[in-house]
């Protein structure tokens, strides 16, 4: 994988994500600082006005006497305020008045302008356009006390606050948006690995993707591509063994008829070089529907799971053999006295499998051939032949494997039955002889109960 395909661009999705990351906590970050904001807006209000309180409560006292002593000793003319002297930190100084019940000005500091007052008279706190006015009313005395303090001083806190929290903002959002690349670059690598394994697979290489550490998400997708990845396989393995059977089953009996009739037409269409090569198209009809039984088996198309009486299935099994004169007399059925057996699984295929086993019986197995269904969940097929030996038991389900030249095909069946039975999870049981017999051979299909 190259490292230009994990770079974000403007389409990618790490390119995405990072714009996204970066939009949404840029934002989130600017409301909380707005949110700041308005808490330090609201703390420096209440700072100030608390300190306008605690020096309103604290020189009340001293600017009345400050009053008294300039009224006995000032010739000031009557109506005028007085003045008190300047203050001895006159950048600081505290801007204040006392005024009468009659809204007179009796005293004012030096440095307090006339028109910073300029509000109602009344208990409280008050604006004008350029100062925070705070007036208490004397507890004694008919007397007020105002304390002015300009809003430009508490402007200028709230605009230090601002700037200290957006400058740092300004300059942190590049190394954010750097971080934010990186970590998504990084997170993301894991999908771009994902996406070059499923881009490996084609029809020589379908092995599952196997990636350590992904996340949930991309886990849920592994696995989801990896039975894709499973289906695939198997269809293409049906695909190639459906040729390799038809190549092999198909060949000689397509070599015998076409010997069949090119005999029979070298001697002016014998009876029985015609009954022969019929004989083989029957046999080469019989091999293909096999083939495709075989087919249907190992793909699992359409297998459905629903609940099969047993009794009801082997009974209509039976009842097609015992339509054909040469069956009817050699083939019983045996079913249980109490209620039928009920399994779960595809009555279709479970019915093939079946007819595959009695096919082989009849054919192999000499003249007696019995279907038993017994509890909890099981067909059987028993014949009372010759049966096979041990070491002949363990190829029976092999393809093509032929044990002499009357057990033709004998394989093929079995193999069938034994698909079937894997795509139900059943198990499939052969013996030979059957338990308490002296010889034959006996194949049970042990399903699940429904």
């Amino acid at each position: 994988m190259s490292a230009a395909s994990v770079v974000p661009g403007r389409d990618s999705l790490a390119g995405r994500l990072t714009r996204t990351l970066i939009l949404w906590v840029g934002g989130v970050w600017l409301l909380c600082v707005f949110a700041v904001v308005w808490y330090v807006d609201r703390e420096i209000n209440h700072n100030f006005d608390n300190e306008l309180v605690e020096v309103s409560h604290r020189m009340f006292d001293m600017a009345v006497q400050e009053l008294d002593r300039l009224q006995h000793g000032n010739g000031t003319a009557p109506g005028a305020p007085l003045i008190a002297p300047k203050q001895l930190f006159s950048e600081d100084a505290v801007m204040y008045q006392i005024v009468d019940l009659h809204e007179h000005v009796l005293l004012r500091s030096a440095e307090a302008p006339v028109d910073a007052f300029d509000v109602p008279l009344a208990a409280g706190f008050a604006n004008n356009q350029t100062w925070r006015i705070y007036t208490v009313r004397h507890p004694t005395l008919g007397l007020f006390f105002q304390v002015a303090d300009p809003l430009d001083e508490r402007r200028r806190a709230l605009n230090r606050t601002l700037f200290g929290l957006i400058i740092p903002l300004g300059a942190v959002l590049p190394l954010l948006a750097l971080v934010l690349r990186n970590v998504a670059r990084a997170e993301l690598r894991v999908l771009q690995q994902l996406a070059g394994e499923i881009a490996k697979r084609n029809g020589a290489d379908l092995r599952p993707i196997t990636l350590p550490g992904l996340p949930q998400e991309l886990r849920s997708v592994g696995d989801h591509v990896n039975r894709l990845l499973e289906r695939l396989a198997q269809s293409l393995d049906v695909e190639r063994a459906l040729a390799a059977n038809a190549a092999h089953e198909l060949r000689t009996p397509l070599a015998a008829a076409r010997l069949r009739l090119q005999t029979a037409l070298e001697h002016d269409l014998r009876r029985n070089d015609v009954q022969a090569a019929l004989d083989a198209l029957q046999m080469l009809s019989h091999r293909a529907e096999k083939l495709l039984q075989l087919s249907r088996a190992e793909s699992g198309a359409s297998l459905t799971r629903s609940r099969v009486d047993l009794v009801q299935l082997a009974g209509t099994v039976a009842q097609e053999f015992w339509q054909d004169p040469r069956a009817n007399e050699r083939l019983s059925l045996k079913v249980p006295d109490s209620a039928a057996p009920v399994a779960l699984g595809d009555v279709d295929a479970l019915a093939i499998a079946l007819r595959n086993l009695v096919e082989n019986a009849l054919r192999y197995g000499g003249d007696r051939v019995l279907i038993e269904v017994m509890a909890p969940c099981t067909l059987a097929v028993r014949d009372f032949g010759a049966g096979v030996d041990a070491a002949q038991l363990q190829t029976l389900q092999q393809r093509h494997v032929r044990h002499g030249s009357d057990r033709t095909g004998y394989g093929l069946g079995l193999s069938i039955v034994g698909t079937i039975v894997q795509k139900h999870e059943a198990t499939l049981e052969l013996s030979s002889p059957p338990a308490g017999a002296a010889h034959g051979f006996e194949a049970r299909i042990v399903l699940r109960p429904a």
